[in-house]
């Protein structure tokens, strides 16, 4: 029954991050959303950011299980980048205070946050790896290839949701559009001769 009491309450907090921010999350109301005392929700969670923290692990857990998915489905490893990074973008459009959240500021560090961030590192940077040994991304660190393409993404998105990257409009494309870009540009590098 906990564990349900606690997904209630990461469920109505997500309903109520999505609707209006990370302001409009409060525990009375996640409390009141899920049928709960308003105290029930501190048995959980010591606060709103923890709170805050357990519906972050539990995006970053979704998003690296999509790249998992997206690794044993496709063809090859560069489909299966594309679509992991293409699942992401749609992901972030989508649900624009959920990728907020999850890479604003938290003021320390909360383990279940950590453990799912690992885990959706893990998986891009495994299908990074496996696109750097077919020659799909250029060699080299793959650390530092995985966070160019995170931060690639992170920027086409943050454009798009301000306005300022649109296929119709400005840049003339969307975030699918440039990371198709960027993923040609790194085939054509990773295959030029040295």
């Amino acid at each position: 029954m906990a564990q349900d009491t606690r997904t209630a309450l990461v469920t109505s907090a997500t309903g109520l991050l999505d609707a209006g921010g990370i302001e409009a999350v409060t525990l009375r109301e996640v409390g009141r959303l899920s049928g709960v005392s308003h105290m029930a929700p501190y048995k959980h969670f010591a606060d709103k950011e923890s709170l805050l923290a357990a519906v972050a692990g539990r995006e970053l857990r979704r998003l690296g299980d999509i790249v998992d998915e997206a690794a044993r489905q496709a063809r090859d490893s560069r489909s299966a980048l594309r679509t992991a990074l293409h699942s992401y973008t749609a992901w972030a459009l989508d649900h624009p205070a959920r990728f907020a959240l999850i890479y604003g500021s938290w003021t320390r560090p909360h383990d279940e946050l950590t453990v799912a961030a690992g885990h959706a590192h893990a998986a891009l940077t495994g299908v990074v790896r496996q696109c750097q040994a077919d020659r799909v991304v250029p060699g080299g660190d793959t650390e530092r290839r995985t966070a160019m393409l995170i931060a690639l993404v992170h920027g086409a998105v943050s454009l798009s949701l301000g306005g300022h990257l649109a296929r119709g409009g400005k840049g003339r494309a969307d975030p699918d559009d440039i990371v198709d870009d960027l993923l040609e540009l790194l085939s054509a590098s990773a295959t030029a001769p040295a």
